[in-house]
């Protein structure tokens, strides 16, 4: 008789984290007309695997291509979409998963091309797809462990690092985005109920954890950010009071001034004297 005999390590560092990365979601999605192709957020990672087709990943900065046998992750707050080649039409099954983040760099966002292990991750997914539709009792179960399965996997890989997410960093990570995008529009008409959307949480939740994490709200943090701006334009341009509440989207002079002062303590004129009087 032939036997084989393996012990199995209790202190594998390739292990993840128990009770930490989480499953929340499972699609799959081919390229067609319908195809949705604006750019959106999450609050929780997304994992992208191309299964076939090309096609490419638009970020906020950039836009890269990908092909069959590249994973994509986009970690919670980032800005993105994907687009298809017509000719080629991207194939791909992407999991929603909560506590996780991938190390990257400023974008928030990595690219893997799968060298070896990608039929065992692929049957993975498949058979998640497949306790998903049919909805069999302790499917849920079964798809949390494959997916890490699958988190095991991915750490073998040699160009990615995954790491559990605390709930207050996804917050903090929400918060960035949100001040980001504020930062971008202030002189636009910004509802916090469009913030919330932009954010994918709770317009109460988003007021609370901004707060906690600026000390300030997320209207009054746009307020500033024009009041800001409004010191630049009083002291290196001509324009007159009207003109710079209407260039910063203030819906009157009057909100203008009273803004201005409540935050300088002067109005907006004498700002513009001191100043000026002061340059030369």
């Amino acid at each position: 008789m032939s036997s084989q005999y393996y012990i199995i390590r209790e202190d594998d560092p390739h292990v993840m984290p128990q009770n930490q990365a989480k499953i929340l979601s499972i699609s799959w999605a081919q390229y067609s007309q319908e195809w949705n192709s604006s750019l959106h957020t999450h609050n929780h990672a997304e994992l992208f695997f191309v299964v076939g087709g090309q096609g490419s990943f638009q970020l906020q900065n950039r836009q890269f291509s990908v092909g069959s046998r590249d994973l994509v992750i986009i970690n919670s707050g980032v800005l993105h979409t994907e687009l298809s080649q017509s000719g080629s039409p991207m194939e791909y099954i992407v999991l929603g998963v909560d506590s996780l983040e991938v190390l990257a760099d400023t974008s928030g966002c990595v690219q893997s091309h799968f060298y070896t292990g990608w039929d065992e991750v692929v049957r993975c997914l498949r058979l998640m797809l497949q306790e998903v539709r049919n909805g069999q009792p302790g499917h849920q179960f079964i798809c949390q462990h494959l997916l890490e399965v699958i988190l095991l996997w991915l750490l073998r890989q040699d160009n990615l690092t995954l790491t559990a997410a605390a709930a207050d960093r996804r917050s903090s990570r929400e918060c960035d985005l949100v001040r980001r995008y504020i930062d971008d529009h202030f002189k636009e008409n910004l509802t916090l109920d469009q913030l919330a959307a932009l954010a994918h949480i709770n317009k109460y939740h988003l007021v609370h954890t901004f707060r906690k994490e600026y000390n300030t709200s997320p209207i009054s943090y746009q307020i500033s950010r024009r009041i800001q701006e409004s010191r630049m334009l009083l002291v290196s341009t001509d324009f007159n009071l009207s003109q710079i509440a209407q260039i910063l989207g203030f819906s009157s002079l009057s909100y203008f001034s009273q803004s201005f002062r409540r935050l300088e303590g002067i109005s907006p004129m004498e700002y513009r004297k001191r100043n000026r009087s002061a340059a030369r």
